[in-house]
């Protein structure tokens, strides 16, 4: 055969040499195959790892649609971080990122997971076992996490499982579409055609997978990826819709209709002020502070709902959630707090919650006088210790079905949760709370208290600046310093504010809706130019006047001055 050639180092002649027979046909054979040598085996193996993980992830998350959003690999290695990170780390990551807490966790893992998959790629184009060893290996890891889990079954395992399965599938079938050259001829096709008069030896020689060349038919590897990429979208998005469909919370809480108090309460008037900055009485739904360990809020419905109580009783019961409602129900507005709330934080808000108080039924049980703690465990299996004389002495402790006028919402505990005044959250305020247990405080530690957190912890007498905001740069002449102070159980007698190091000066209080809520201060302040240090401290009804000593969240609640540093222009 005639032509013309590429003319290389040496080459005088313009006419193609003889080719080999067998090579030639190896290349007519396989048209569309290109070698990739190192420089690009790495983005060979990412791509197929970053596909194969997205596939297995995808499948497992749509199989946990169906046997229980806490049962996905994602869920449950999340919710085993939480349950083995360090108080102090956990600590940071409420005071980093606050509500998007559990958000940063899951795209930490998935960028872990992404980085995981990429190296198991690269390996396996090299040892193909390393593929699926790292696919068993991560599998193994969602398995193990799940079977820890308060809540497994005998289904927890199966989505990580399937999982591993479509994943090995998937790395499979891209293997497919990579060709090691490892015959002879294939060989000489993946590199060069034979040189004329190379010893045949030389082109004989046959290569170790190891360091063989990847040889990838590219228009079926990304027709492959593609298929198997999109499948992995379509099976994220189907986790997405049949969990929505498959769960009856929504639908439940939609449908749900709250009676009517026997016991209801009327907002104070003058319980706030209008000014821009400050936070209104009561906090809305969609902004209430969320602080727990769920990864997914527990989805359980008003007709699955039941209460068991049982430990140190005379009577054991399970009560349903119609024989909740049909129960005497009080309203009240309560301020719930989170320990974690640093001076000056967010973790604060108000509430008018509507449920059955907690004392007659406690009373009803027979609680035994020896049990000093009950222990609340949502059905996620998180627990909370409180102290029973604090469920009996006369506060409005309830167990609670609605929040600002509506039915609760999913993320705060639907269809219900603790509220009990005057203890942080932590010893108090259980959300998806099913089953109460009557036992001490020597039997046994509730969730945090192993973690270092006190076994109880009353609210402290705190108070905070809303407006002006920390480092703003405000107008000379009169200038509303407001805030909120709280000391839920006890109230809240007084506020005073100090500049700069002056003396402290009384803040006008709006009305004192109850004791169990905050109280919306301001102060006028004849505001100089300059730079200025704004701080404030309350005084509760027990006369207890508001520390100065800094101290952080753990082990029972922050405590210190909110100061706010302004500067001030002509």
């Amino acid at each position: 055969m005639g032509g013309k050639r590429r003319r290389g180092r040496g080459d005088t002649v313009r006419r193609r040499p003889q080719q080999d027979p067998s090579v030639a046909s190896v290349r007519a054979e396989r048209p569309a195959t290109r070698t990739f040598g190192r420089p690009r085996r790495w983005a060979i193996g990412a791509a197929t790892g970053l596909v194969t993980a997205g596939l297995a992830i995808g499948v497992a998350q749509l199989v946990a649609s169906f046997v229980g959003e806490l049962s996905s690999p994602l869920v449950a290695v999340g919710e085993a971080a939480i349950d083995l990170a360090p108080p102090g780390l956990k600590d940071f990551a409420i005071q980093a990122f606050g509500a998007n807490d559990k958000t940063v966790l899951l795209i930490g893992i998935g960028v872990l997971l992404g980085i995981f998959a990429v190296a198991m790629g690269i390996l396996a184009t090299r040892r193909r076992w390393i593929g699926y060893a790292g696919l068993v290996g991560f599998g193994a890891i969602g398995v193990a996490a799940a079977l820890t889990r308060p809540t497994r079954d005998t289904l927890s395992p199966v989505p990580s499982i399937v999982g591993i399965m479509v994943g090995a599938y998937a790395l499979r079938t891209l293997f497919r579409t990579w060709h090691a050259a490892s015959s002879p001829v294939g060989h000489a096709a993946a590199r060069s055609p034979v040189a004329p008069g190379r010893p045949a030896r030389q082109a004989g020689r046959t290569p170790t997978v190891a360091n063989d060349p990847l040889v990838l038919d590219r228009r079926r590897f990304l027709l492959t990826s593609l298929a198997l990429g999109g499948a992995a979208v379509v099976t994220g998005l189907g986790a997405q819709v049949a969990g929505g469909a498959t769960s009856k919370a929504v639908a439940s809480r939609a449908s749900l209709r709250i009676p009517k108090p026997s016991d209801v309460t009327t907002t104070v008037a003058g319980s706030g002020f209008s000014l821009p900055g400050l936070s209104s009485f009561y906090t809305p739904n969609a902004t209430f502070y969320r602080v727990d360990t769920a990864i997914v809020a527990p989805k359980v419905t008003a007709q699955d709902w039941s209460l068991r109580i049982h430990g140190m009783v005379d009577r054991e019961i399970v009560m349903s959630f119609a024989e909740l409602l049909a129960r005497p129900l009080i309203e009240r507005d309560v301020t719930l707090t989170c320990v974690s709330n640093p001076v000056g934080g967010p973790y604060i808000g108000n509430a008018r919650w509507i449920g059955a108080p907690i004392a007659p039924i406690l009373q009803e049980v027979g609680v035994h006088p020896a049990a000093t703690q009950l222990v609340s465990r949502s059905v996620d299996g998180f627990t909370v210790g409180t102290p029973v004389a604090a469920l009996l002495d006369g506060r409005d402790a309830m167990l609670a079905v609605a929040m600002n006028g509506e039915p609760l919402p999913i993320a705060h505990g639907f269809p219900v949760r603790m509220v009990i005044p005057g203890l942080y959250g932590y010893v108090s305020a259980t959300k998806w709370v099913v089953e109460f247990e009557l036992t001490t405080f020597e039997a046994y530690d509730a969730y945090w208290v192993p973690r270092g957190w006190a076994q109880q912890a009353p609210i402290k007498t705190e108070s905070r600046i809303d407006t002006p905001r920390r480092g703003a740069t405000i107008r000379a002449g009169t200038v509303s310093v407001a805030g909120v102070a709280w000391a839920q159980h006890r109230g809240i007698d007084s506020v005073e504010v100090q500049v700069d190091d002056g003396p402290w000066r009384g803040a006008e209080l709006a009305t004192q809706d109850s004791i169990d809520t905050w109280r919306l201060w301001r102060y006028e302040w004849n505001a100089a130019p300059g730079s200025h240090k704004l701080r404030v401290r309350a005084t509760d009804r027990s006369g207890r006047v508001q520390t100065a000593e800094e101290a952080p969240p753990p082990p029972n609640g922050a405590t210190g001055w909110h100061t706010v540093d302004v500067t001030v222009t002509r």
